[in-house]
């Protein structure tokens, strides 16, 4: 993996700290790390060393021990990372991961044959066996890439997933704050959530925001801003199939407008993303349904439509999963596919139109399911790829993530947004979904995420992985 498309401000900080000890060979230890560093570099991985700090930047006394921790504090890094150069000292890399207190990944390189005298330069992997043992004795949580040279693939793989659960991880950490608007639909039971329990336990605050006073705003600013508005939904007419309207496009500038008051409150209350109370309230009071809305909002922003705040923290996770290279967008399990066992209809309205298929000619006119006279529904088919899924859920103090990967695949022609989705074994999906805590809603990103989904759960305290595909 190359992170060069990646901005360094949303990739994890680490820390390295090569660990050494006073027997073996410490000029190959010096060559192992410079290895270490190399890759890091080859990589495109943002790292600090200690090279400054001691003496030919390895960890062997307790006085580095005193040095590495002062400098990596100083440093703020967001995770710790513990090359095993010729063997390791134990009480050295629990002291230092305990003062961290961050994420911390140990791995070493593979030994070569001894010398022709018999005698050998490092013993990396009983070292190995050492420092994990001290790492669960101080009930620390660390991340192992198996015994390996540099140049082997997996230990770029696994430096990857590493990353990217860090980079889930330390948005809990930070904390995450998410905007309520309107109330819970009042028949929507599965979206019920303990709001105490995500602040306490996850650092999520949810914030509610006055439905009224938005309304109020897009109304006001769809007038003083009508001209440019008009230009947008022209712009609109042109890409778009619109029906239902019958020429009167206001309710579309309404919706626009709204659309720019959300967007003004994400940024001025800091927020990570909206839960939005998505029918009907907005729809009636604007004359167009908000789709178009939350279409767009996502483009920047996560979002959930029918006020699902643990759906938003999904969304929130799978887009940190991918270092926010790509769009989360919550969509539901629905039915499955009319010929294909291990396919299911992955289905929702609002969807990010950058996630559109190509040869998709969109349209936005009435939803299907809802008729209410209200028109504003986009429709089109996403895109093909592969697709993860995700879906942090929770009940009686209890959170899970269930996670999982599959690929688009072809299926008969359906209304609002939607993909069909298949997987390894849909049976073993639905039977661990069905068993909760979770419901029909799901996140869903473009790529492969659910290795740093289930490794981040070792760094989220009282959040378990459940896999859904059968080998994970």
């Amino acid at each position: 993996m190359n992170y060069s498309e990646c901005e360094k401000n949303n990739m994890p900080l680490l820390g390295l700290c090569p660990i050494g000890k006073f027997v073996f060979s410490h000029e190959d230890a010096i060559k192992q790390k410079k290895g270490v560093q190399n890759k890091l570099e080859e990589m495109n991985v943002p790292f600090i060393d200690i090279d400054t700090v001691i003496e030919d930047g390895i960890i062997r006394t307790d006085e580095d021990i005193k040095k590495a921790i002062v400098y990596f504090l100083e440093k703020k890094i967001d995770a710790l990372f513990m090359p095993h150069c010729n063997f390791g000292t134990e009480h050295a890399v629990g002291k230092i991961a305990k003062a961290l207190n961050v994420p911390v990944l140990i791995w070493g390189p593979r030994d070569e044959a001894p010398l022709e005298d018999g005698t050998r330069l490092r013993d990396t992997l009983c070292g190995l066996f050492a420092s994990t043992k001290v790492l669960h004795k101080l009930n620390i949580p660390y991340t192992y890439i198996e015994n390996c040279r540099t140049h082997e693939p997996v230990l770029e793989e696994k430096m990857d997933t590493f990353l990217r659960a860090v980079n889930i991880s330390r948005k809990f950490k930070k904390g995450i704050k998410i905007g309520k608007v309107g109330q819970r639909i009042d028949f929507f039971w599965t979206t019920i959530i303990n709001e105490s329990e995500l602040l306490e336990q996850f650092n999520v605050e949810v914030l509610p925001i006055d439905m009224v006073f938005v309304l109020e705003k897009a109304k006001k600013r769809a007038q003083t801003e009508y001209e440019k508005y008009s230009e947008e939904v022209e712009a609109m007419r042109k890409l778009y199939t619109i029906k239902g309207f019958d020429d009167n496009y206001d309710p579309i500038i309404n919706i626009l407008a709204a659309r720019d008051v959300l967007l003004d409150t994400i940024e001025e209350k800091e927020l990570d993303g909206i839960a939005l109370q998505s029918f009907s309230s907005i729809g009636q009071a604007l004359g167009c349904t908000t789709c178009v809305l939350m279409s767009s909002i996502n483009e920047q922003f996560p979002v959930a439509a029918e006020t699902d705040i643990n759906g938003l923290i999904s969304n929130i996770m799978l887009e940190k999963a991918s270092f926010s290279t790509q769009i989360a967008y919550l969509t539901e399990f629905t039915v499955r596919h009319p010929e294909n066992d291990n396919a299911v209809l992955l289905w929702h309205g609002g969807a990010p139109v950058s996630l559109a298929h190509p040869d998709e000619k969109m349209e936005i006119s009435e939803h299907w399911i809802i008729k209410e006279g209200i028109p504003g529904t986009l429709h089109f088919r996403m895109k093909d790829g592969p697709i993860t899924t995700a879906r942090f859920d929770g009940d009686h103090g209890k959170y899970l993530l269930a996670g999982g990967e599959g690929h688009s695949i072809d299926g008969p022609v359906t209304r609002n947004n939607y993909v069909w989705f298949q997987v390894d074994n849909w049976n073993k999906w639905e039977k661990t979904l069905m068993n909760g805590p979770f419901i029909h809603h799901t996140a869903m990103s473009y790529g492969n995420y659910s290795a740093a989904l289930k490794e981040s759960c070792k760094y989220i305290n009282g959040l378990d992985f459940v896999p859904l595909n059968e080998i994970s």
